[in-house]
This record gives structure tokens, sequence and C-alpha cells, in this order.
């Protein structure tokens, strides 16, 4: 859905004229191609960061390569609902680049290491330049409708995502991911039986593989979390209607859920701090994150 993007559009002078960074970019990568391949130097290993994954649990749907073949200097992209909340890949400052050319709305991040990740294509920003924010905090919405505000050239909704060095070279963030493994981060709710937004991530992308949910992954559960959780409780006895209103009867299937990790309290529908550890120790399987 991406194509180039405003910053792909460098230009460096050599003695033969202007040619395209995108050029001696391709060039410098078949050199070090030619020289890897006769032995006299080999590719270092990609550098890992403390970066997780925020958008694992949505599709990708144009991968690094695919970038590079469109003639882009690269990036990811995620299919996602205009809207979806962005969370930071890692802790750092932010700075907003309005209607950022061919990327539309631009956050970037500058971590504590000098690296800095950019999410393009966004309906909105959520902090001011400046802000500092914590890792998984907000940093704004997703958008990317074809000809909306801030959505750039985005032919459809998703979320394109880069990585820059602090030599100023775009990599991907997949290769470098160190904090989290490149999934969901786990939920402390298994520790201290308080449900929060990190369980509700994870409950979500449960949902999305196994019960056909399609909402964003973003930690605030509402009708559709809700009416998938009910289709799948019927797996653990739930007959009631999939109304996306949990009452007693969902949260009783719940429980049972639970007590096949650990919850060993009343089948009563009230979830307390133990109910909601057996369920946040099944959500905290590597198969959800």
């Amino acid at each position: 859905m991406c194509e180039h993007h405003a910053e792909d559009s460098g230009r460096a002078r050599t003695g033969r004229g202007l040619v395209s960074r995108r050029a001696l970019l391709r060039g410098s990568a078949a050199a070090l191609g030619v020289a890897a391949g006769s032995g006299l130097l080999a590719p270092a290993p990609a550098q890992a960061l403390n970066l997780y994954n925020p958008f694992s649990g949505y599709p990708l749907t144009s991968g690094w390569q695919d970038h590079i073949n469109r003639g882009s200097l690269g990036g990811i992209d995620y299919a996602m609902g205009v809207g979806t909340a962005l969370p930071a890949a890692d802790a750092g400052t932010v700075t907003n680049i309005a209607d950022n050319g061919t990327g539309g709305h631009t956050v970037t991040i500058t971590h504590g290491d000098g690296y800095r990740t950019q999410y393009m294509h966004l309906s909105r920003f959520a902090v001011a330049n400046g802000t500092w924010v914590p890792r998984g905090g907000i940093v704004g919405w997703s958008g990317g409708a074809a000809g909306a505000p801030g959505s750039g050239n985005s032919t459809g909704p998703h979320l394109h995502w880069h990585l820059i060095t602090p030599g100023g070279v775009r990599v991907n963030p997949l290769d470098h991911l160190g904090g989290g493994g490149g999934g969901l981060p786990k939920t402390s709710t298994e520790q201290d039986g308080v449900p929060g937004p990190v369980m509700w991530r994870r409950a979500q992308n449960w949902l999305r593989i196994e019960s056909g949910y399609t909402g964003p992954i973003d930690g605030v559960p509402g009708p559709n979390t809700y009416a998938a959780l009910q289709r799948n409780m019927r797996n653990w006895g739930y007959t009631g209607p999939v109304d996306g209103a949990p009452g007693p009867n969902t949260w009783a299937a719940v429980q049972r859920l639970a007590a096949a990790h650990g919850y060993t309290g009343p089948i009563d529908g009230a979830m307390g701090p133990g109910s909601w550890r057996g369920f946040a120790r099944f959500l905290n399987q590597d198969r959800w994150d």
C-alpha cells in the first residue's frame, strides 16, 4: 500500500553530476555483496536493540524487500483499521512531522541509543513535539485511507514502520528486535491479578487467531472483543448469546478456562484476582505473542 516516501528522494553530488541516494545505497550494497561472496568481507550481524514489535498482532502486508523492489529505501507495512493506537517500540522522544510528503503524517521516536523509529500515514498525533514517551506509550493513531488527511500516498489503511540508525541509514526494525522477541509483551496480570491493557492486547491477539476477532490489538476491550470472547467460550460451556455484552455466564466460562491454568476458586461468574491470574497464565503462552 506504500509507495515511495519523501525522504527517499534525497540526492548526492558526484564528479559526474547528480545521482540518487538510492542508487548510491544500491551500489554500496552490491559492492558489499561481491566482497562477501569473495570471502573478503562477511556481512555484519544485525545489532539487537531494546525494541519490541508492537504490531505483531496485525497482518504484515508488505515486507522490507517488497519496498526495496518498488524503489523505496525500505519499510514494512501492517494492515490495521484507521484510528488504531500506535505504541512506541521503545522509550524515546517524539517528533511529529505533519504531511511528510508521500509518507503523510509521520511520527519519529528518538531512542536513547541514537536510533530512531518512524511510523507513517498517521491520522492523528497523540503527543506534542519533544514529549518523552515510555516503551508502549501511545504516540498516535493509524491512518492511510486513500486521500484522507495525513495519508500521503497511501492507497489503503495501514501503518508503515522503519528504523533509522544513528548514521541516518534506514534499516528493517524486525532485524534488530531485542526487547520482547518480536512479539507482544507478557502481561503482569499473571502475578498481580489486575487486568490491564497488556492483558487485553494479548487476549485480542488470541481471539484474532482463534475466534474471528478483526478489531484493533489496542488493549481496550469493547463489544467486538467481548463477542469474540463469547464465541470462544462456547468451548468452555458458555451457552448464552454472542452479543458483546459479557455477564456472569460469560465470566463463568472464562473461570473454567482459568481453572485449566491454575485457578482453584469457585465458578461463580464473578472475576477476581485468582480468576484473572489463571486467565493471564493462559494468555502468556508464547503462541499468543
